[in-house]
Parts: structure tokens; sequence; C-alpha cells
């Protein structure tokens, strides 16, 4: 995000057609960071809908949603206690992992990557019997992540995914409003 007025200006005709948006930025500063979320707010993109990464002090000054947690975030059962008004996530690559997360206390977890995707090369996929593993074996729900395409989305919700989570199949799209339409129609049709 080299413009934060542009992709908050994208993220404005994609809204109503995701329910969470993550801002991940880790070459960012806090208040680049920051800046990028009043840009958004400013565009009337919701704060429900905004997730930060890594950064729970960001997230609760800026007013949104959540924070995601990642491998080297503090645990989640430390953030919980010391930001109880935010949506905790958590990203897992292990069966371990998501209980730990689960037994602290994270409202969700992020899972994958389930299918090869550029930004894993030289990663092996974990694949779709992995996800269901997953869901299995926790309680809330589990975001799937990784080389989702709408095509793929189906059988991504069939082995027990909650839901997607997509970064280049919508910002990285000739027209990333219309890559978005493409992956709710897809989710709410295989939802039902």
């Amino acid at each position: 995000m080299d413009d934060p007025l542009e992709f908050a200006k994208t993220a404005a005709e994609i809204h109503s057609f995701i329910t969470a948006l993550h801002i991940r930025e880790k070459s960012k500063s806090a208040s680049e960071i920051y800046l990028c979320l009043k840009a958004l707010k400013d565009c009337n993109v919701p704060l429900s809908k905004m997730y930060v990464n890594d950064r729970a002090d960001i997230a609760l000054a800026a007013g949104a949603k959540g924070v995601q947690l990642t491998y080297q975030s503090l645990d989640v059962a430390l953030v919980k206690s010391s930001f109880p008004g935010l949506r905790i996530g958590k990203s897992v690559h292990s069966i371990e992992e998501a209980l730990e997360a689960e037994r602290q206390g994270a409202d969700y977890l992020i899972y994958g990557h389930i299918f090869p995707t550029a930004s894993k090369q030289g990663l092996n996929a974990r694949g779709l019997q992995s996800l269901n593993e997953i869901t299995k074996a926790v309680s809330i729900p589990v975001v799937a992540i990784g080389g989702i395409t709408p095509e793929r989305t189906k059988d991504v919700l069939a082995a027990g995914a909650s839901g997607i989570a997509v970064m280049s199949g919508i910002w990285a799209a000739a027209s990333p409003i219309e890559a978005a339409e493409q992956f709710y129609t897809k989710v709410r049709k295989e939802g039902e």
C-alpha cells in the first residue's frame, strides 16, 4: 500500500463484498498504519470491518474491530486481557497451534496456506485435508488463506472453513471490485 488514499478508495468500492479488511503492513510505522485506518474511515469503510496485523494498540486507538496475531506476536491471552474490547484472531499452521490459540481465548483462526501461492514460494501448501483436520479439532471459526480462487471456494468451505481470506486474488486483479464481487457470490452460494 504505497498510497493510503488510493487504497482507501478501492477499499470503499469493495467493502460491501467483504466482511473484514486486514491491514497487514509490516514495513509501515505505527503512525503510517494509523493514517491508513483514518483514510479508510474517511472513505466510509466501516471500522467494524477493520483488523490490524499484530498491533492491538493501533487497532484500539483507531477504533478497529480487532487484531490479527502472528507467530511472533504477544500471546493471545495477554492481548485478550490487555485489550478486552478487540476481537482477537490468530494465524496458525498446525493443530497444536490451533488448540493453543483456542485455549488462550482466540475468537477465530486464520489457517494456511491451503494452496500454492506466490507469497509463500518454496513452502508446501497444507491442503484441504489438513484444513479439515484443523476445523474439526477446534470449536472456533477457521478462516482459510493461501491460493484460494473463486473456483476453489466450494472445496475450501466443504473442508470446514468458516470463511476465506484473499489478498492478491482481489488486490492484484485488473478490477478489484469485480474480483471481490465474484468471491462474495461464490462464498454466499456455497454457504447456503
